[in-house]
């Protein structure tokens, strides 16, 4: 398990407070192999969170509950300007000598470098404050961009919707593109699974055969695969075949088959424009009318509507930066189905 600390200060933005949970609940709710724990912890002086619509939070858990964490984030405050408390300094220090990795949103990167551990390194910031950060901090190579920086174990962003973009980074270092890819389909695009259903994303039970014919399937997905292809790939009859499967996935082997191709076609429609012809035949669905079919039958919703609303969920992710934004993006709904049981 890896434990991850929120470090909230007085005026912290609501969204970028609730952000984190959201990005690793999801990342560990659609990956059974993922396990991150995510503890909010007070700074001095926490009293609420900041405007428009300010909040209280209440927590058990101050400055110690730094102590064992994996990874300390600092989101932004209201007096992200001022010098934080002794207190807060020596906290961050003493995480960074036992190795812990600091992650810093928007205006909490000059929390961090308050603290001096950002001395010689590369940062970001939110972008309207790119130049004072560089001005206050000279030893700092401040990235104008604004993207995800990281150097060494620190690393930092700008704060457009509470640090999603950083959230997202830290799972991929951990975990993976793919798990990445699906956990900002799964938080972001609202593709739920429904209750009870085992994810079918990724590795099953380490060490066995399933592993292994797994992978197989999964780069192999444009050939046209059948249940006795794969239990002969397996060494294994199909009846024991498909009671592994259920009992380590879920789901039977076409099942499995067909939802890792409907995934595929997810991917392929978020980060390429190729025509569904194509797509059908890379991910071996065969035909237009098939591949839009099966993809309706598993998503609720037409190829063309979700890759329209993975693009305005793109869109989003690079509006200018703001101090604070008034939609954060967990409270909007886009127009694409959830990814059922196929």
């Amino acid at each position: 398990m890896s434990l991850i600390a929120v470090l909230a200060f007085d005026g912290v933005p609501g969204h970028q407070l609730t952000t984190p949970g959201l990005v690793f609940s999801a990342a560990t709710g659609h990956h059974p192999w993922v396990d991150y724990d995510l503890r909010i912890c007070a700074a001095p002086g926490f009293e609420n969170t900041g405007g428009p619509a300010p909040f209280r939070v209440e927590t058990p858990w101050g400055l110690e509950g730094l102590e064992d964490a994996d990874t300390v984030l600092l989101p932004g405050c209201a007096g992200f300007r001022a010098e934080p408390a002794p207190a807060v300094t020596a906290a961050l220090h003493a995480a960074a000598a036992r190795g812990c990795r600091i992650g810093a949103i928007g205006t909490g990167t000059f929390v961090l470098a308050a603290t001096g551990l950002l001395d010689g390194r590369a940062a970001a910031t939110s972008r309207r404050h790119t130049e004072e950060l560089a001005r206050l901090h000279p030893a700092i190579d401040v990235d104008p961009d604004g993207a995800v920086v990281s150097h060494g174990p620190f690393h930092s962003a700008a704060g457009v919707l509470g640090g999603v973009d950083l959230c997202l980074h830290l799972v991929a270092l951990d975990h993976g593109d793919s798990v990445v890819i699906e956990t900002e389909r799964q938080a972001f695009l609202q593709l739920r699974s429904p209750a009870g259903e085992v994810c079918a994303t990724g590795p099953a039970s380490s060490g066995g055969t399933l592993d292994d014919v797994i992978k197989w399937m999964e780069v192999n997905l444009h050939h046209p695969l059948t249940l006795a292809d794969i239990a002969e790939r397996a060494g294994l009859g199909i009846g024991p075949l498909t009671r592994r499967f259920r009992a380590e996935t879920g789901l039977s082997p076409l099942q499995y088959l067909l939802r890792a191709r409907i995934q595929l076609v997810q991917r392929l429609l978020e980060r390429t424009d190729d025509p569904i012809e194509r797509i059908a035949t890379r991910t071996g669905l065969g035909t237009p009318a098939n591949l839009r079919h099966q993809f309706h039958r598993c998503t609720d919703t037409t190829p063309g509507i979700y890759r329209n609303a993975f693009r305005s969920l793109a869109s989003d992710l690079t509006w200018a930066d703001r101090d604070e934004d008034p939609e954060p993006l967990n409270s909007r709904r886009l127009g694409a189905g959830s990814a059922r049981h196929c």
